[in-house]
C-alpha cells in the first residue's frame, strides 16, 4: 500500500477552500481518495467583485495571509503536490491578475484563474461515477458564490455542460430585474437540453445544499424531495438573518447565502421536472485531487 498526499484551494465567490485529501493505492485497485483535512475561509470575494468590479485591498491582504496559512497546514500533512484555482470572483474583478501575481510574489502560491466551462468540466471529474446509474439522466448542479455549473448525464455520458453567471453572492448583490433575466437564461437552457428526456435526477454541489442535507438528518446517499426542499425553502425566506444564525445555528456568511442557493436549486428541480436531488458532497476542490492525481493539470 502506497499513500500520497495531495492538496486543492479552491478560491470562490464566497469562500476560500483548502482540501488536503489521502490518495491510497494498491495493487490491482481503484485509487481511493480521502479527505484528510478541510477549512474553509469566509472571505467573500464576489462582494467585491460583482459591486465595485475589483477586489479590495483589505481582502487581498486576507488572501494573502489565507494562503501563507494553507501553505503551513500542507506542510504539517506532508502534501506533495498541490493546485490552487479562482472561480468567478477572480476570473470578472478587473484586477484579478493583479491580486493573483500579488499572492505569488508574497506567498509563492500560484493561483490559476479557471473560465466557467474548465471549472465544470474539473468538477464532473470527481467520483460522480459511484452514484450515476448508467441508464438514467442526471442534471448536476453545482452552485457557487458568482456562477453556477449545469452539466447533463445520461446513460453515464456527458450530454452538455454550461456555467451561467448566476451564483449566491451575485443574486443578493444583483437588481431583482437583472436576476429575472439571468433566471429566464438558466430556465431556456435547462428546458430546451432536458425536454428528451425522462425521469430526471438532480445532482447538487455546494457548501449550501451540503448544509440543507445535513440539516434534513437524510441518511448519506438517499436523496430529498422537490416537496421537502421547496417547504425548507419556505421556512427560511420567512426568517430573518440574525434567526437563520441563531435558531439554526448557520454561519454568518452562510445565513445570507442559503436562500438563493435553495432557489437556484428548486428552480433547476422544477424546469428539468426532477422530484428528487442527490447530494454527494463533492466539489471543485475533489475534482482537482483528481486531476492532479491523473495528472490532468
Amino acid at each position: 500500500m502506497k499513500i500520497k498526499k495531495y492538496g486543492a484551494i479552491d478560491i470562490g465567490s464566497n469562500a476560500v477552500r483548502l482540501l488536503v485529501a489521502n490518495v491510497i493505492e494498491e495493487r490491482d485497485r481503484e485509487p481511493q481518495f480521502k479527505k484528510s483535512s478541510l477549512v474553509r475561509v469566509p472571505i467573500r470575494l464576489g462582494a467585491d467583485a460583482f459591486v465595485s468590479g475589483r477586489i479590495s485591498e483589505a481582502n487581498t491582504q486576507r488572501m494573502i495571509d489565507a494562503m501563507q496559512a494553507f501553505k503551513l497546514i500542507m506542510k504539517i500533512h506532508g502534501v506533495e503536490r498541490y493546485k490552487a484555482c479562482a472561480t468567478s470572483a477572480m476570473r470578472e474583478a478587473e484586477n484579478g491578475e493583479e491580486v493573483a501575481n500579488s499572492i505569488l510574489k508574497n506567498t509563492e502560491v500560484k493561483i490559476d484563474i479557471i473560465d466557467g466551462k474548465k471549472e465544470a468540466a474539473i468538477i464532473s471529474s470527481t467520483d460522480l461515477n459511484q452514484l450515476i446509474e448508467s441508464d438514467s439522466t442526471y442534471l448536476y448542479v453545482d452552485v457557487g458564490g458568482g456562477s453556477t455549473e449545469f452539466t447533463l448525464f445520461s446513460k453515464g455520458k456527458i450530454i452538455r455542460s454550461k456555467s451561467f453567471k448566476i451564483g449566491t453572492v451575485r443574486l443578493l448583490n444583483n437588481k431583482k430585474s437583472e436576476n429575472k433575466i439571468l433566471f429566464g437564461k438558466v430556465q431556456n437552457w435547462i428546458e430546451e437540453n432536458t425536454s428528451d428526456y425522462r425521469r430526471i435526477s438532480l445532482i447538487g454541489s455546494g457548501g449550501n445544499i451540503n448544509k440543507l442535507f445535513k440539516m434534513s438528518g437524510r441518511d448519506i446517499g438517499k436523496p430529498i424531495s422537490y416537496i421537502y426542499l421547496n417547504a425548507q425553502y419556505q421556512f427560511l425566506k420567512k426568517m430573518s438573518y440574525q434567526e437563520r444564525i441563531s435558531e439554526l445555528g448557520l454561519n454568518p456568511d452562510r445565513a445570507d447565502v442559503i436562500v438563493p442557493a435553495t432557489k437556484i436549486y428548486l428552480s433547476a428541480m422544477k424546469w428539468s421536472g426532477a422530484r428528487k436531488i442527490y447530494v454527494p458532497k463533492i466539489g471543485l476542490s475533489d475534482g482537482i485531487i483528481k486531476s492532479l492525481y491523473f495528472n490532468k493539470f
